[in-house]
């Protein structure tokens, strides 16, 4: 049974309670983990301060050296990585394979940036009085950083949430998924034998969101980084505000894509089969409500259909699998149910809409009004593209920003004015300009206007929002 790490304790649940995490696409029992008690959550903040005061002494180089060893160890585990990954989360073996490998491209990008974190300094006389006097800031850890990741990248999400906050001499709690947290916890593992001390790191499980309001409104944490729904998000944020606590949230989002007039159809199928079917559509800023105009759909939906017609659902340990299963079947059931929904409104099911288990077909609405809920704040976290129709770019464009959801949002234009245009106009975090809106490089800032989310994430910007800025001031030093 995987454990809890409280300090530098592996360690059961204290009431012995624990979670079983099985394989969603054969329901077979892979492992239990702990359900941590408030008690075990006061335990790890405890352990989390004590460890953040000796892992700040370090110097930043050292730091970066323990995680470049860290990303070494996952390099040589990657393959038996890649499987529990697949095994948990029901991702492709493929996807599964490509999101252990990001672990060599972001975590060396965040060393190599935490080394180059100079800080600025005010000259002397910049303004009136202050003709001998020098300024200069550094950026000072926060103190204990209580990381939540979601299920549906629990690797990349970790690569940006716990090795900046460690860069930054800050301790982790790392709080997983219940329904995949057995990567993460490897990934642990492999942080210790790195060199991370446990108390620098540690680990709490926990499902129903419990462990993480129990760590939220405790007076010592100093930032919760969450990645999750906007309930879960707002929910932390009212716990977070008692505490002035610090907050990151990348929530929820109902993307648009956009495929104007002179778009080229061809590539908007592929862009929609890779920015929508991809970890079966279990993608925050998956593009989710595609606006089409009305004197295109026909094509658009004729080729979609001729492309998906070739995508099978497969097993996601099947190399050849493109489309797996969903987290869970509940999570299937949910999708199906939202389906249904919009049909019962007046949309048409033209391709899939069907269930297995935890299986979904990739599945086609159109018919789809601008009016129904899924064109406005319904986020459909599953296979499924609801087409509707626009007339002009600004009706799109309205109708994209009629949610009140805003990560991002994409254009398909060979019109570079139009596009420019577009990306102006929308209500979003981030703009993807002839391709789908599911685009994240660890080097930008990725964070959502709205209700998804306060924040950004990136090598650019994540460093800064896991540490406080310090002026000093050398008065009349010369």
């Amino acid at each position: 049974m995987a454990k809890n790490l409280i300090g530098k304790n592996w360690c059961d649940a204290s009431d012995g309670r624990t979670i079983k995490i099985t394989n969603p696409a054969t329901n077979e029992l892979i492992d239990t983990v702990p359900e941590s008690s408030n008690l075990d959550c006061d335990k790890a903040v405890e352990a989390a301060v004590e460890g953040q005061r000796e892992w700040v002494k370090k110097p930043i180089h050292e730091r970066a050296n323990i995680l470049m060893k860290f990303v070494s160890l996952i390099e040589e585990h990657k393959d038996e990585l890649a499987k529990l990954l697949s095994d948990e989360t029901g991702k492709p073996i493929s996807e599964a394979i490509g999101e252990i490998a990001n672990v060599s491209i972001g975590i060396p990008a965040f060393c190599e940036m935490a080394k180059h974190e100079y800080g600025k300094v005010i000259p002397y006389g910049q303004e009136k009085g202050q003709e001998h006097t020098l300024q200069y800031t550094v950026q000072a850890p926060l103190g204990v950083v209580v990381a939540v990741i979601p299920f549906n990248f629990p690797s990349d999400l970790f690569c940006q949430k716990v090795p900046s906050a460690l860069l930054m001499g800050n301790s982790v709690i790392l709080k997983p998924s219940a329904h995949n947290p057995l990567t993460l916890t490897k990934y642990v593992e492999y942080l210790l034998e790195a060199g991370v001390p446990g108390g620098a790191i540690n680990l709490i499980n926990g499902s129903g969101g419990e462990a993480v309001q129990a760590m939220a409104e405790n007076p010592k944490v100093a930032l919760v980084s969450l990645t999750g729904s906007t309930k879960a998000g707002a929910e932390t944020m009212a716990k977070c505000a008692k505490n002035i606590t610090h907050v990151m949230l990348e929530l929820g989002g109902n993307d648009a894509f956009i495929l104007d007039k002179d778009g080229d159809i061809d590539l908007a199928v592929e862009e929609t089969i890779y920015g929508r079917l991809y970890n079966t559509g279990q993608v925050c800023c998956a593009s989710k409500r595609f606006l089409v105009h009305k004197d295109i759909k026909e094509e658009f939906v004729t080729k979609l259909k001729e492309r998906l017609e070739h995508i099978p659902v497969r097993m996601p340990s099947n190399p050849e699998a493109k489309i797996g299963c969903l987290i869970s079947e509940d999570a299937a059931k949910k999708v199906e149910a939202q389906v249904n929904e919009t049909v019962s409104l007046g949309a048409k099911v033209v391709f899939g809409g069907r269930r297995k288990g935890a299986f979904y077909e990739p599945t086609i609405l159109v018919d789809v009004t601008k009016s129904m809920p899924v064109a406005k704040d319904e986020e459909i976290f599953g296979p499924v593209i609801p087409i509707i129709e626009f007339d002009t770019i600004d009706e799109a464009i309205k109708i994209a920003n009629q949610s009140s959801y805003g990560l991002c949002g994409c254009i398909i234009s060979k019109s570079q004015k139009t596009c420019q245009y577009v990306a102006e106009k929308l209500e979003c975090g981030g703009v993807i300009i002839n391709g789908a809106s599911f685009f994240r490089s660890f080097e930008m800032p990725f964070g959502g206007w709205k209700h998804s989310g306060i924040g950004n994430e990136g090598v650019m910007t994540t460093l800064h929002e896991m540490s406080r800025t310090k002026t000093i001031i050398l008065k009349n030093i010369l």
